[in-house]
């Protein structure tokens, strides 16, 4: 059984790919680039930020509600389904 066969038995969460090259299958992925984006424009060096300044911009962009999980934050989501 392939890994994310088995996480679903084992959580009950379906896993699904895209078809490549298709962003309008991933809309919520593609509005996330854009919120980071905003912190980290394509033209800025990767090496200029530090780990805590990544966790950082992580940490803000996990804060708000999300429809996607029934307006919860990411990690309400992701403990409730880990519970």
């Amino acid at each position: 059984m392939t890994e994310h066969a088995r996480f679903t038995v084992v959580t009950g969460i379906p896993v699904y790919f895209r078809d490549p090259k298709s962003p309008w299958q991933r809309g919520s992925n593609e509005n996330t680039n854009g919120l980071v984006r905003q912190y980290l424009p394509r033209t800025v060096d990767m090496r200029d930020y530090t780990r805590a300044d990544l966790d950082a911009i992580a940490d803000e962009l996990n804060q708000p509600p999300r429809q996607t999980v029934g307006h919860k934050t990411p990690s309400e989501a992701l403990n409730e389904a880990l519970r």
